[in-house]
């Protein structure tokens, strides 16, 4: 309607509204009124905490587990380059948004971020001028000692490491040099052990990163302060050393597969257990036999040295004899005949000269040198320890029965598990088969979790929890605040519109309506409802207005 309605104010003076809606506005109750400034205020905020929200993004990682120094050095430079930044897991943790994640990262790269807790070469850029020798050999190990501990602290079971090198300094003066050594401090991470392979793999790459280090030189330490590289040679041991114990572990271990690889067919799978107990003997024993014997059969013997002398003296030409008329006289011819006697022996050693041969032969005695070295690691004795289960069976109900295996069946499986460890009873091995009911715990089944539990529907749900939360915010502003509201002041009630008629024109003659054509009555409570408009009309106002007030 156009018609404007006059009302009373405080001070006395009249207000009329030029427009119908504007009119209708103004007699909004105050009630309504304060329900739409909260509402249109509500609203407001609402987008701007989704702007806002839709500005800033979702958070990652940049980098985590950072020490002070260089946590204080990114965040200065973050703040540099405008990019906001948060805290996680108490200052851990560096946050900014997933878009500027990898720009921020190659920009702090390229100016050196983060430097890490150890410096390693990078201590020979900044070398100041005019330092001594001294300065330069320490800095020089420092670098050094840095660069072996990030090596060291790549691996995946160390958490932190240290390392300490000792280099003497090298005099010509000297006779004898002294050597480099080297002492690693290695922290590992909860639940994490170094294998005998890890430990010479570090003592290697120290020893070798260091001239003339000599692998034996290397200390490694645990953060318990027990010594990791140390050998059965190092000084007496009680028990066996770490590669013993392994090698133990792995004939055990060898054996106890065996036996079930050979009894699971048998029992089914889940249904044995065995373990075996090994004695190993790593004791060291050597001999040396040399043997003697005479030179025995028909085998030539070995001459070892030889030696022959040979001396021969012809007849003499000086006269010998008693001297006179005999011994003047020529030698007399032999009388003997061939193949007879000989001649005296006073005429042939007169008439014939002397010869003498000596012959010394010494032959080589026989000998026989025999060295043994006993193998270390022979097995002196197997312990063996099989448990079976009962026989299993399920019927067409699927009700299951245990039944005990036969003395027959179990001495069938206690000869295979000899044949299968090799059992000696010279050795002094022992094997025990039982067969006993297993204990079967049951346990929950973990059923596969619903489509609500899933990871990646969680993560979609936290991402959008707030722009959601916020809509459904908005909309309850929109639905409880604004448009009621606004419903109020568009739509005015029907005695509103009847006394606008009878205060604008009281002179007109009424419309009939279909209460006064249903009952007199009616048309004299309008009469009495337009003369009381004409003498209050400020009166008439207040009571429309609560009648609208309660209406909303």
């Amino acid at each position: 309607m156009d018609n404007a309605l006059t009302t009373t104010v405080p001070n006395g003076a009249v207000r009329a509204g030029a427009d119908g809606f504007m009119t209708r506005l103004t007699a909004v109750p105050v009630k309504a009124m304060v329900m739409l400034t909260l509402g249109v205020a509500a609203l407001a905020a609402v987008i701007a905490a989704l702007a806002m929200w839709s500005k800033s993004g979702d958070y990652r990682v940049l980098y985590a587990n950072l020490s002070d120094k260089d946590g204080g050095a990114i965040l200065a430079q973050l703040s540099q380059m405008n990019v906001p930044y948060k805290h996680a897991d108490g200052g851990n943790a560096i946050l900014v948004p997933s878009d500027k994640v990898h720009d921020a990262r190659l920009k702090l790269a390229q100016i050196g971020l983060p430097k890490g807790s150890t410096a390693g070469f990078e201590l020979l850029d900044n070398a100041r001028f005019g330092q001594t020798q001294f300065q330069e050999r320490m800095t020089w190990q420092r670098a050094l000692e840095g660069e072996l501990v990030r090596s060291i602290s790549a691996l995946s079971a160390v958490q932190t490491a240290r390392v300490h090198l000792a280099l003497p300094q090298q005099n010509g003066f000297f006779r004898e040099q002294q050597k480099p050594s080297a002492s690693v401090l290695v922290q590992l991470h909860p639940g994490r052990t170094l294998e005998r392979a890890q430990i010479a793999g570090i003592v290697h790459l120290v020893s070798a990163s260091v001239p003339e280090l000599n692998p034996k030189a290397v200390s490694v330490l645990d953060s318990s302060g027990t010594l990791l590289s140390g050998s059965a040679s190092d000084g007496p041991t009680h028990g066996l050393d770490a590669n013993q114990l392994q090698y133990v572990q792995q004939v055990e271990q060898s054996y106890v597969q065996r036996v079930v690889g050979i009894i699971e067919p048998i029992v089914g799978r889940d249904n044995v257990r065995a373990t075996v107990t090994a004695e190993v003997d790593f004791a060291q024993s050597e001999a040396t036999d040399e043997l003697f014997k005479p030179n025995q059969g028909g085998a030539a013997a070995a001459v070892r040295s030889q030696q022959m002398s040979e001396s021969n003296n012809g007849p003499s030409s000086t006269p010998s004899g008693v001297p006179g008329a005999l011994s003047n006289q020529p030698p007399v011819p032999a009388t003997a005949q061939i193949g007879g006697a000989s001649a005296p022996a006073v005429s042939a050693a007169v008439g014939a000269g002397s010869m003498r041969r000596d012959n010394v032969v010494n032959y080589e005695v026989d000998k026989t040198v025999r060295v043994t070295r006993n193998a270390t690691g022979n097995v002196r004795r197997l312990n063996a320890a099989v448990v079976v289960n009962h026989r299993v069976n399920t019927d067409a109900k699927g009700k299951t029965t245990s039944t005990p295996l036969t003395n027959d069946e179990v001495e069938k499986l206690t000869s295979l598990v000899q044949e299968a460890i090799g059992f000696s009873k010279e050795r002094g091995d022992s094997i025990k088969v039982i067969n006993a009911p297993f204990r079967i715990e049951t346990r929950p089944m973990v059923e596969a979790a619903p489509v609500w539990q899933q990871p990646w529907l969680l993560d979609l749900v936290r991402a959008a929890a707030v722009p959601g939360a916020l809509v459904i915010v908005a909309l309850l502003v929109v639905s409880g605040l604004i448009k009621p509201a606004l419903r109020a002041a568009a739509t005015p009630s029907p005695v509103g519109r009847q006394l606008d008629a009878v205060v604008a024109d009281p002179l007109s003659p009424p419309t009939p309506s279909p209460l006064q054509l249903a009952s007199p009555q009616s048309e004299k409570h309008l009469a009495d409802a337009r003369a009381m408009a004409k003498q209050n009309p400020a009166a008439v106002a207040h009571i429309v207005r609560d009648w609208v007030s309660k209406e909303t």
